[in-house]
């Protein structure tokens, strides 16, 4: 048989915090417990006969406490202990053991499974709520302690955040620096991110991720800091020894890149070091190939292939659009992911108002 009731009598008029559930197969055992309970001032109390409904009672009384019977019909006390433990979800409510058993090994049992005191047979009115008020200040400390916890991880999450922004304004504002050196417009971080965005839209990338390849795009060359000037606005071809700079720019952005804990960090530091990667594995910095490849870099490196084609470089002049539509078609399977290349392809018309900005 189950009840729950909210008990009304109270002690000097103090009602005493805790839900408590009696799990006993003897009504006079539950009546018994629920007048020392009541007249303590216990006001939330579930109970039932039927020990198989226990875990029922469990999950929708949500008790701060359960008084359980050891020896009973159907389900015993260690069965039923077992399940709460198990099934608490790391809530740690308490149980306490009701027997008349003294036996060392059935204590010994029930103490590990997870049972934190008992209660004799016949029951001390006094010695009852002494044990069920200790471990309910155990139980509320718990809950007051997780509360701070949770509060203060949700602090720390919102300034690691705020951090993290300020930091990757700061690495933005380096990268549009970077920028200004070889392109006095400063736009070609941002017609890279908007073509990037398009691409992903193109080949069928959820929306949130197109946006974190949108706001991650634009630092794709931050490693540039790093390069210096006779090599990064030579007008001419480079020499073998610096292009093996120039290559450096990639690992140098995504060490810059590095520490970040946000996903738009760790897209961007992707995108740093691996836009230059081919899909035949003959890119660099790592050599990687195919879909190795991180997705958002390889939408990232054709996205920047176009714009910085279709502009003029301090060592050569602008490719039209056809032509260099063509050399992208022709790099497809080489070069470029031939998905991304086809989408670019595809959307071209798209791309060619954001390649005028």
């Amino acid at each position: 048989m189950e009840r729950t009731k909210e008990q009304r009598t109270k002690v000097s008029g103090v009602a005493q915090p805790g839900r408590i559930l009696i799990v006993d197969d003897y009504e006079e055992n539950i009546r018994l417990l629920e007048r020392i309970l009541a007249k303590a001032g216990y006001e939330h109390v579930a109970s039932t006969t039927v020990s198989v409904d226990a875990m029922t009672i469990h999950s929708q009384f949500k008790p701060d406490l359960v008084l359980l019977d050891l020896h009973m019909t159907g389900k015993d006390g260690f069965d039923v202990l077992e399940e709460m433990v198990a099934h608490k979800g790391g809530q740690h409510v308490p149980v306490i053991m009701i027997t008349a058993d003294d036996n060392a090994d059935v204590k010994r049992r029930a103490l590990a499974l997870g049972a934190k005191d008992f209660i004799g047979k016949p029951f001390d009115a006094g010695e009852v709520l002494l044990r069920i008020r200790n471990l309910l200040e155990t139980r509320f400390l718990y809950l007051t302690l997780r509360g701070r916890n949770t509060e203060l991880e949700q602090k720390v999450m919102e300034r690691t955040q705020e951090l993290e922004q300020s930091q990757l304004e700061v690495l933005e504002r380096l990268a549009a620096a970077v920028e200004f050196r070889d392109d006095d417009t400063g736009n070609h971080t941002k017609r890279v991110a908007q073509i990037s965005a398009m691409l992903g839209e193109a080949i069928g990338v959820e929306s949130t991720t197109v946006e974190l390849i949108r706001r991650a795009a634009p630092l794709h060359d931050i490693g540039k800091v790093g390069i210096p000037d006779n090599i990064l606005l030579k007008a001419g071809p480079l020499t073998g020894e610096e292009f093996e700079i120039m290559k450096t720019h990639t690992v140098i952005g995504s060490r810059m890149l590095s520490k970040g804990r946000s996903e738009l960090v760790r897209f961007s530091q992707r995108i740093a070091r691996s836009h230059h990667e081919w899909w035949d594995g003959s890119g660099y910095p790592d050599r990687v190939s195919g879909q190795a490849i991180p997705l958002e870099a390889r939408i990232v490196a054709a996205a920047d292939f176009l714009d910085a084609l279709t502009h003029d470089r301090p060592y050569r002049p602008a490719w039209g659009m056809d032509d260099t539509l063509a050399e992208i078609k022709r790099r497809a399977g080489s070069h470029f992911d031939p998905t991304v290349a086809s989408a670019l392809l595809g959307i071209n018309w798209r791309v060619s108002s954001v390649l005028v900005a």
